[in-house]
Parts: structure tokens; C-alpha cells; sequence
């Protein structure tokens, strides 16, 4: 393991390369209102990457874990918390610093996605919708624009209510991320 002086979390001196060479992603969960922890952890331990849960520490972050998931990196699943202090962005900031080129970031904030692809990460939203490179911007842009016509006391629409689909949704593009990530480390 690499020594990192800037490692939040000791559990977090991860190696990517713990399984002859191969690169493997980590999972983070801003766990902030996510509605998806459970899927995401489903397909961590199918898939046998690590997950890491990111969430403010009034929290109790480690409910989210089984009994039995391993709390240490291994070379394959394995599960941990990072609660982080309480305040806006705060659970963002601490993922990011953390975050390696492969990982895969599954967030509802935008902006945390945009830092996530500038980092060489992957990044996911709880509906399944997988953020790209080429559309983050526009998507910034949409959101500074509806939060200046809140600020101006105007209305915006919001999200639909979530639903099953949404679920199955995000479960099936996770995997589809993580798989490709598992064939391009190899």
C-alpha cells in the first residue's frame, strides 16, 4: 500500500492494483438522502469491488452494512464508512479527494459529477442516468440557470417521484459500469 498523508480515512489507502494488476473501482455512495444505498451495495459485493459510504457523521452511515461485510480492503468486496462533518458539499469534498481515475461516484449533485469525470472517475445518478464528459457542462449550465430563477423567487420544475423503474434502472447501468470498468483493468 502507498502511503498518502491526505487519506481522510486510513481504510481508504487503497490500492487499485490488489488483485494481480488489475485495476479495480471503488464504489463511492454520497449517502446523503440516496435512495439507492442498498443497490449499490447489491452490486458491489455481485460484482466483488469495494464500496465506500460518504455521508454527514450525524449519520449512522454503517447501518447501510451487513453483519458480515468485510470492513478492510480485501481483494474483492469489502464495505467502509467516511462520515464526514456537517456542512454543505462537505460528504462531496471528501470523496473527491479520495477518488482514483476508474472509481465510479454515485451521487444526485451534479456538481459532485463534474469533479468525479474530472478526476477520471465514472460517475452515476440515483435514476441511473450515467454522466458523461460531453453533456456535464450543459448540465452546470441548466442548473446554475434554475437556481438563478430561484433566487429571483420563481418556480422550477422538479423531479418526478421515484419510482421501481428508477431502481432497476440504476442497478442495471451501475453494473454495466463496473463491468466495463473490471474489462478495462485487466
Amino acid at each position: 500500500m502507498r502511503a498518502n498523508p491526505t487519506v481522510l480515512n486510513p481504510i481508504l489507502e487503497r490500492d487499485h492494483e490488489n488483485d494481480g494488476g488489475s485495476m479495480k473501482p471503488t464504489i463511492f455512495l454520497d449517502a446523503d438522502a440516496c435512495p439507492v444505498t442498498a443497490e449499490a451495495l447489491a452490486v458491489a459485493r455481485s460484482c466483488g469491488v469495494p464500496v465506500v459510504i460518504a455521508g454527514n457523521s450525524t449519520q449512522n452511515l454503517a447501518r447501510h452494512l451487513r453483519r458480515g461485510d468485510p470492513r478492510s480492503p480485501t481483494d474483492g468486496f469489502w464495505a467502509d464508512t467516511l462520515p464526514v462533518g456537517v456542512g454543505a458539499d462537505a460528504a462531496d469534498f471528501a470523496i473527491v479527494q479520495e477518488l482514483q481515475p476508474g472509481d465510479i461516484v454515485v451521487t444526485q449533485d451534479i456538481g459532485l459529477a463534474a469533479m468525479a469525470l474530472g478526476r477520471g472517475a465514472q460517475a452515476i445518478g440515483v435514476r441511473g442516468r450515467v454522466f458523461t464528459l460531453a453533456a456535464i457542462d450543459l448540465d452546470l449550465h441548466i442548473r446554475h440557470e434554475e437556481k438563478k430563477v430561484r433566487r429571483q423567487g420563481g418556480r422550477t420544475k422538479g423531479p418526478a417521484a421515484f419510482e421501481d423503474d428508477d431502481r432497476e434502472r440504476f442497478a442495471a447501468n451501475l453494473r454495466r459500469l463496473v463491468d466495463k470498468a473490471l474489462r478495462e483493468g485487466d
